[in-house]
């Protein structure tokens, strides 16, 4: 009886916690944070500063996702999360690659220094959740909301303190969707915090 009653509640906790799964993906992230940072930053020049947000986000997100979804398409990742944590050192490895070859470009090119921060925080978080992999399966939803938020107070100022919240939502549609545990988010969401903020505040 006490299952009968609570699989509604659960289907719709599930339901929300997979639509913030996948609203706030590193992948998406990824792509939105180069853009933000240079929006914010590069005024008055923002057609340069986009320009420069756009190869930012083709060489952390696009790329590196493209081939995520093209091994699941081939059967060889379980699905574009990639949950099973075997699986992921490939993956990682390749988006690290990718991520460094647009900060070759980006540096090379002379971009704005808040958009190469950006691309750094991003490779900084990729390193750390690659490494830890290695032995453990931390959260990288959780690491890259947390490093994404902090990049948001610096760039913003205290008024984004607001994004925290989704921090916490994120971390909780992991553990709802049973894909991580609670140890498992907030090591991802500490590991998000420690790398972005020195990266980020060193490098703008």
């Amino acid at each position: 009886m006490l299952d009968a009653l609570d699989s509604p509640s659960r289907s719709v906790s599930t339901r929300i916690a997979r639509v913030v799964t996948e609203a706030f993906a590193p992948a998406l992230l990824a792509a939105a944070m180069p853009v933000v940072v240079a929006l914010r930053t590069s005024t008055p020049a923002v057609g340069s500063g986009l320009g420069w947000a756009l190869v930012g986000a083709l060489f952390c997100s696009v790329i590196p996702n493209g081939l995520i979804w093209w091994q699941v398409r081939q059967g060889r990742l379980s699905d574009h999360h990639i949950r099973v944590r075997e699986q992921r050192r490939t993956p990682l490895v390749y988006g690290l690659v990718s991520v460094l070859i647009g900060l070759a470009l980006l540096v090379g090119f002379q971009a704005p220094r808040p958009v190469i921060a950006m691309v750094v925080v991003m490779f900084g978080l990729g390193l750390a959740v690659t490494l830890v992999n290695l032995v453990w399966k931390l959260s990288i939803h959780a690491a890259v909301a947390a490093g994404s938020a902090a990049v948001l107070v610096i760039v913003f100022g205290p008024k984004l303190l607001v994004a925290a919240p989704v921090v916490v939502l994120v971390g909780w549609s992991r553990v709802e969707l049973r894909d991580h545990t609670v140890g498992q988010v907030i090591a991802g969401t500490v590991a998000g915090l420690l790398v972005a903020v020195p990266i980020f505040l060193l490098l703008r």
